[in-house]
């Protein structure tokens, strides 16, 4: 085979050498971040934390990945490499996401408190049930990723059924990724509301007292980069073309995360327990009263007419 018959996979799809300068970059930062909240997630281990440590650490290396397709002519031709790098960027978004909706719902249940809240009956009332229900979203989000992952495995065959079937895979990935992207837009705007019409007001750090500005403009930035992916899901090459990818779908990313970094608006679980008016757990290793979410502590019961979000 000749040397102008080789396929340069990266090239094709978009990527260019000329992105590679931004690509470094953007390895270098999450870098950072992952150091930063990797040491968070130690002293104060919630999943917020956790997960947002670990999507910071599989954009570097998604980042790295990219940056060698980019910069490397040789690299582009090897198509494993090239679905590796499509695989891990895309289903990675299941981290900030999840980091963003565990969030919400731990400041909605710092808002409501143990008293829970009252929901309608009907329609309106299970879909408000089924947009706070904490295992469901992540049931979705898991769907995602398997659908993503497989469309990767699909898209390395040659056939046209395979390629057919991957494209419709990877479009129902994005798809679940946007619906989650929407609800949590609606979830975290109710909370805004909700606090807006009790008169809650918090005069501490930025963190508390911006809290909701800060959420909503986590939420509305998670659904600009899945908008973006949903817009051009037909279409890899403009999908990857670097004056759309950077701005709609890594710049979004990255300030989102950026934004989980202002203190005091991710909650321990100290603060949670104490809004709660729960007995705090002993103190561990690092000093704290924090227990990771998901571990079960006592509630105070609930009627069966009342409903709120329970921990991770």
């Amino acid at each position: 085979m000749s040397t102008t018959d080789v396929i340069n996979y990266a090239r094709d799809s978009g990527i260019y050498k000329s992105e590679l300068a931004g690509a470094i970059i953007f390895a270098v930062i999450y870098a950072l971040l992952f150091a930063y909240n990797a040491v968070r997630s130690m002293r104060h281990p919630t999943y917020v934390l956790v997960v947002l440590a670990f999507f910071c650490l599989i954009r570097v290396v998604a980042f790295t990945l990219r940056s060698v397709l980019a910069g490397d002519a040789t690299a582009g031709q090897n198509i494993h490499l090239f679905i590796a790098e499509q695989i891990i960027y895309s289903v990675g978004f299941f981290g900030l996401l999840y980091s963003a909706y565990t969030l919400v719902l731990d400041r909605e249940l710092i808002a409501v408190g143990p008293s829970g809240r009252q929901t309608p009956d009907g329609i309106i009332g299970l879909v408000s049930r089924v947009m706070r229900n904490r295992h469901l979203i992540r049931l979705a989000l898991l769907a995602a990723v398997g659908l993503g992952i497989a469309a990767g495995v699909q898209s390395s065959e040659t056939s046209t059924s395979a390629q057919n079937s991957a494209v419709t895979l990877r479009r129902a990935s994005v798809y679940i990724f946007l619906v989650v992207s929407i609800m949590l837009v609606l979830v975290t705007a109710r909370l805004a509301f909700e606090e807006e019409l009790s008169g809650r007001d918090d005069d501490g750090p930025i963190g508390r007292k911006h809290r909701l500005i800060l959420l909503l403009a986590i939420a509305l930035l998670c659904v600009t980069r899945e908008a973006f992916f949903a817009a051009t899901s037909k279409n890899t090459k403009q999908q990857n073309n670097a004056h759309l990818w950077y701005p709609l779908a890594a710049l979004t990313e990255l300030v989102a995360v950026l934004l989980f970094a202002v203190l005091y608006l991710v909650p321990s679980r100290a603060e949670i327990s104490k809004d709660l008016g729960l007995v705090p757990q002993e103190p561990d290793q690092w000093g704290t009263q924090e227990k990771l979410v998901g571990e079960p502590i006592a509630m105070p019961a609930l009627r069966h007419s009342e409903t709120r979000p329970g921990p991770v």
